[in-house]
């Protein structure tokens, strides 16, 4: 039976990667971006022809309440949602405007609750769902120079463990995903080739993290045990 999948912030990087992997099970897919969605269309198009799936770009800005209510108003309840929209922002928190803070966390943390606000009564009605949110190591220990996006993922990750425990009891399974160093555009956006070498250095497995490997997660969360609920599995090559 086709299982109908929202994923946010498809149209690059783990997001994509997601879509593919879901698309590829035979699984219907609502797909969001904020900005590239020519690009999410056409991939949308080529999902549907490829793997005879229902799929569905929409441009929203998940960091908007409004708008969320109104992406659901038009596609309804979902079975699964994968809350990977994120957006990072470097330097020191002095030099932070609150523009950006609020950017930040709205996109990253906000989000999570806009989205589960409107998930969740149909799957409380359905007996069962599956929520995923794609976090990062620094949720679990803070980086320096990323405050915002630390809190944010930080607040991901204790959104996740909560909403598991208030979920479970109606058959919803609540996890997150926190990535380490991932080989996505918006690593090589913000970091030189230089320092993402001198990180992955760092790293024991001796590489950066493929999108498609977070991509593999994602699916087997939602093919898992129901018992699996309120977990946030670190994934960083042994990293931190």
């Amino acid at each position: 039976m086709k299982r109908k999948v929202l994923i946010t912030g498809a149209s690059r990087g783990i997001g994509r990667e997601i879509a593919a992997i879901f698309a590829k099970a035979g699984d219907d897919l609502i797909l969001t971006c904020r900005e590239n969605i020519d690009i999410l269309e056409e991939f949308s198009k080529r999902l549907s022809s490829e793997f005879d799936v229902d799929c569905r770009a929409f441009a929203c800005d998940m960091s908007d309440y409004d708008k969320v209510k109104e992406l659901f108003d038009m596609i309804g309840g979902v079975d699964i949602l994968i809350n990977n929209a994120g957006v990072a922002w470097m330097g020191l928190l002095t030099d932070m405007e609150v523009s950006d803070w609020r950017r930040v966390l709205g996109t990253n943390l906000d989000s999570l609750f806009y989205t589960c606000k409107m998930a969740v009564p149909y799957m409380v009605r359905k007996k069962s769902g599956r929520i995923i949110n794609v976090s990062s190591v620094w949720g679990n220990v803070g980086a320096s120079c990323e405050v915002a996006y630390s809190a944010s993922k930080g607040g991901a990750n204790s959104f996740t463990r909560a909403l598991a425990k208030e979920l479970a009891p109606s058959g919803i399974q609540v996890n997150a995903i926190a990535c380490g160093v991932i080989d996505t555009d918006m690593n090589r956006d913000h970091l030189s080739e230089q320092e993402l070498q001198d990180l992955t250095d760092e790293i024991p497995a001796g590489r950066m993290g493929q999108a498609k490997e977070v991509a593999e997660m994602c699916l087997m969360l939602c093919e898992g045990p129901e018992y699996l609920t309120g977990q946030v599995i670190t994934m960083d090559g042994g990293w931190i």
